[in-house]
């Protein structure tokens, strides 16, 4: 099994494309004016608007009503991800911080509500624990 991409359902699709966009550099590639996916070498952010629900199941996910999941992106430097977010990102939930797991985080949320996480390992075990993330990228 392997973990492609996680999808966030929305009620308009190009303004949270755009902000994906922007927030991370990935240029989206559109299938349709309800479907968007932004790769990375990781894995795949997809948006859809809430015409695609019906297609799975009615009624079965909501747009902008998540409190339990938190997008991560690795960056390479996640204070100066924070110097470039500032004139646009209007939500900073949490500044750069240096967690205890050895991730430096910088938490936000989409124009939707959800919350983004942009990090950077900074302690010796979280750089090897991410290192082949960083080989793909580089």
């Amino acid at each position: 099994m392997h973990f492609v991409s996680i999808r966030i359902i929305t009620a308009d699709v190009a303004r949270l494309v755009a902000f994906y966009e922007r927030a991370t550099g990935a240029r989206a590639e559109w299938a349709t004016e309800d479907f968007a996916e932004l790769r990375t070498s990781g894995a795949t952010l997809a948006i859809a608007g809430t015409r695609t629900v019906p297609l799975f199941a009615p009624g079965s996910a909501r747009p902008a009503d998540n409190h339990s999941v938190i997008t991560e992106f690795l960056v390479d430097d996640v204070d100066q991800v924070h110097r470039d977010l500032a004139e646009f990102v209007t939500d900073v939930v949490a500044g750069p911080t240096t967690m205890p797991w050895g991730n430096r985080s910088l938490l936000v949320r989409d124009p939707d509500g959800n919350l983004v996480n942009f990090f950077t390992p900074v302690t010796p075990a979280a750089v090897e624990k991410f290192a082949a993330f960083t080989r793909l990228a580089g």
